[in-house]
């Protein structure tokens, strides 16, 4: 968005005038004797205002426009530091260059001040950050609804090889951008129990005994690139709404005092408490019903504010949707408040129900898929459990109908079976639209994950690949590639992404190839420094870039790309003559707490890292690296410098992926396999811009049914792949010979009965290695990379969060845009 040097001169004078201020009236300090933080808190507190007024602006249009609003509930949101991105999305970023100049304030060295928001771990958090990015920009009234984690997550140290979890204390210096909202406090209960009440000649339910926690908004303001709509992500915090037990204090019993705020607090302490056992299990139930239930409580108070109290138009004012099944209690939860708060029957409740909550899946993983014993439900939640009883009944009667006699079938759609509450089925039953994340996952839902709820119901289905906010991963993390695209076809690619698309013919222009070849030196080097910075590690610029980051799970397949490493170790150790393009493999990734094997994998990884290390001629061809901590800042300056992005996932388990999107956009080629969004992307920049191996989903779907595949077949008839996994158990490798044993057993001979290998690591193995060969010759060529790289930048423009949402808003939401006068 183009200025003239008036308008920025007197936005940069504002801008100095007001961080001078603040440092001195918050802080008691002149600019030049103030630290960092301080420095980084006034700067934060300047855009803050500028923000303020125009969320003033937004409310009062939504006032005026009466538009309908989303409320889109997930358990995570990774937001990533939000100055820098504030600043670009406001378009401030040449007023506020020029004053940090002349104040000589460096952006770097402040930035690092900023704590990153502890609110999600993976994709899921990250695509509900571009979400809200994207909502703004496109001006849709909508409001992100999820937990204030005191503690992320976990902050990860690599100690010996092995990951060691920390405390994320993100909130130790406070947040400079949320505002809480003391007039939105609301109560959620657990625990009690049912009265009924038939004085009034229908029976009306009370809960009572019950203990109550106090759910307080804190909300963070999101902007949106080139306009003054703001959008809020409200974050829920939990409080104890009792003070302090002073007689038990006075007696000396500290513990007694404090122990329902504790109780209360812990409901907000942790991102994803481990619940591999009752406890943990039980605390992820209060977090999400805790959350749901604020919500829900606060939009139905929203609109009566607003409409008045008849409640049969609400779905025509407010949209829920749930990311994944983690807020799926808010179904019976709003069917609760309808009844029991509002008067409404249960056909009445049901009705405005399923035309107000949509529901998206992002995974077929059975063990993600949520379920609750019915029991923990019963007991913390009793009407809850009450609602979900009738809902059950009442849907599994409809089932027999349609499938007399067939138990399995209509267990396999039941609400309540096995002893357990079936969330995907809830949210299936509850939502006006079921949609997955990718053609091809979309597809798998309905032929396989969910395939007689689509018989039934096929109406809700759908599919809507995921996208990424060019803004961020494109925009601030890769400055100089941005300002080569400016000069290039100039600058509608910032506000439309699919105007990347103009990019392709300029691979046919050499000084163009070379320059964008020269912006991916700059960023290797920047990449370089930061490793050394920050790890304390030396790596090579004239190495390929080689990257695969991502949550650690073994459908991810992070083993295959180690046993890879392990084999290239081994030919240029046992041939003198073998020669390949030097590689630095890196990896980042964290791995559950509580998820041993993926433990394992990390410390098999650094193992084999430590090996290549040692050898003097292996490590003058190949380096292994594994980042510690992978972080939304962190991948800002990893992901401009990738040049090979691992997208190998086994084929059919990933729903879409966003990480693939955001490397293409960046000019990184992909290797990986056709699942997920990887299929569109290979649709999009065509065969030989995409190195994809392995078996296709419908073979691994086969794999399955007919349990054919044996993996020790593979490794008794492949001598590198026998070589590389007995090294797993003759002490080669430096470390914990056991976790070694136990990746070497799932593979041979599986886990208590199951299956062998059963993200076919061993099966794709052949496919990946010889892809791998070519694209190490195919990489020698760099005038012929670059080239293709341009073509993935190119073609990346589709996979934009903006084309995302603008989907969800045709197909689901219906959302008029907000005009902002």
């Amino acid at each position: 968005m183009n200025k003239d040097t008036a308008d920025i001169f007197d936005e940069k004078e504002h801008i100095k005038q007001s961080i001078i201020g603040k440092l001195q009236r918050h802080h008691g300090v002149q600019l030049q004797d103030a630290t960092q933080l301080q420095i980084y808190r006034s700067v934060a507190s300047t855009v803050r205002d500028q923000i303020m007024n125009r969320l003033r602006e937004t409310r009062q249009a939504q006032k005026d426009q009466q538009s309908r609003k989303l409320y889109y509930l997930s358990v995570e949101f990774l937001m990533g530091r939000s100055l820098h991105s504030n600043i670009l999305n406001l378009c401030l970023t040449e007023a506020y260059k020029q004053a940090f100049a002349e104040l000589n304030i460096r952006l770097e060295d402040m930035l690092s001040e900023e704590p990153e928001p502890g609110l999600g771990n993976g994709g899921l958090g990250r695509l509900a950050a571009c979400f809200m990015d994207s909502l703004t920009t496109l001006d849709l009234p909508a409001m992100g609804c999820t937990i204030r984690y005191e503690y992320g997550l976990f902050r990860q140290k690599i100690v010996d090889g092995n990951q060691v979890e920390l405390p994320d204390n993100w909130l130790e210096f406070g947040n400079v951008w949320e505002v809480p909202s003391m007039e939105d406090v609301v109560e959620v209960h657990f625990g009690g129990t049912l009265e009924e009440d038939w004085s009034e000649g229908v029976r009306k339910m009370t809960h009572v005994d019950y203990k109550t926690v106090q759910a307080v908004p804190y909300d963070m303001p999101i902007t949106g690139y080139g306009t003054d709509n703001i959008n809020i992500l409200r974050m829920w915090k939990a409080e104890s709404p009792k003070p302090i037990d002073f007689r038990a204090f006075s007696r000396g019993q500290y513990s007694l005092a404090v122990e329902e705020q504790n109780l209360a607090e812990a409901i907000s302490s942790v991102l994803y408490p481990e619940d591999n056992h009752y406890e943990g299990k039980l605390l992820r139930l209060k977090q999400h019903y805790f959350f749901t239930s604020a919500t829900i409580q606060y939009i139905i108070a929203d609109y009566k504010r607003q409409y008045g109290d008849d409640l049969y138009g609400m779905p025509d004012k407010a949209v829920i949707h749930i990311n994944d099944t983690h807020p799926g209690m808010a179904i019976p939860e709003l069917m609760r408040l309808l009844m029991d708060n509002e008067g409404y029957g249960w056909d009445e409740a049901q009705a405005i129900v399923h035309r107000m909550v949509a529901y998206t899946n992002h995974t077929i993983l059975a063990e993600a898929l949520e379920r609750w014993p019915i029991e923990m439900v019963r007991v913390q939640l009793p009407r809850i459990h009450q609602i979900l009883e009738e809902i059950n009944r009442r849907f599994c009667d409809r089932l027999w109908n349609l499938y007399p006699g067939q138990w399995n079938r209509i267990a396999g759609l039941a609400i309540l079976a096995y002893g357990e509450v079936h969330m995907a089925n809830l949210a299936v039953w509850g939502s006006f639209s079921v949609n997955g994340v990718s053609g091809l996952h979309g597809e798998i839902l309905k032929k396989d994950t969910f395939h007689d709820f689509y018989t039934i119901m096929p109406e809700k289905f759908s599919a809507i690949t995921n996208g990424i906010t060019h803004r961020r991963w494109l925009m601030l993390a890769n400055p100089s590639l941005s300002e080569l695209i400016d000069g290039a076809i100039g600058e509608e690619w910032r506000g439309d992404a699919e105007r990347l698309d103009d990019l392709a013919p300029l691979t046919n222009d050499a000084g163009f190839v070379e320059d964008f070849a020269k912006v991916k030196k700059k960023n290797k080097e920047r990449l370089a420094r930061w490793f050394d910075r920050v790890q304390g590690v030396k790596v090579s610029t004239e190495f390929m870039f080689d990257v695969q980051a991502k949550r650690l799970h073994e459908y991810k397949r992070q083993l295959l790309n180690a046993l890879h490493c392990l084999v290239q170790y081994n030919r240029i150790v046992d041939d003198p003559n073998y020669e390949t393009t030097p590689r630095l493999v890196i990896f980042g990734a964290k791995a559950s707490p509580g998820y041993r094997r993926a433990k394992n994998i990390i410390r098999l990884i650094n193992s084999i890292g430590e090996l290549i290390e040692k050898h003097p001629r292996a490590s003058q061809m190949m380096k292994l690296v594994f980042l510690e901590n992978y972080s939304v800042s962190a991948a800002e300056v990893l992901i401009p410098a990738t040049e090979l992005s691992q997208q190998i996932s086994t084929a059919s388990k990933e729903a879409s992926g966003t990480g693939n999107m955001k490397f293409m956009m960046n000019g990184a080629l992909t290797i990986g396999t056709m699942d997920g969004a990887n299929v569109e992307m290979y649709d999009r920049v065509g065969g030989e811009n995409i190195y994809i191996f392995g078996a296709r989903a419908d073979e691994v779907q086969r794999l399955y049914e007919t349990q054919a595949y044996q993996s020790n077949r593979i490794y008794e008839r492949n001598a590198e792949i026998r070589k590389a996994l007995n090294m797993l158990l003759e002490h080669v490798l430096p470390g914990d010979h056991a976790a070694f044993n136990d990746i070497y057993h799932s593979l041979l001979f599986g886990d208590w009965g199951g299956m062998a290998d059963p993200y076919l690591v061993l099966k794709d193995f052949g496919s990946y290695s010889q892809c791998q060969q070519r694209i190490s010759r195919d990489y020698a060529d760099e005038k012929k990379w670059t080239k293709r790289a341009i073509i993935n930048t190119a073609k990346s423009g589709w996979f934009s969060s903006d084309r995302t949402i603008a989907d969800y808003n045709d197909r689901i939401w219906k959302l008029d845009p907000l005009v902002i006068n």
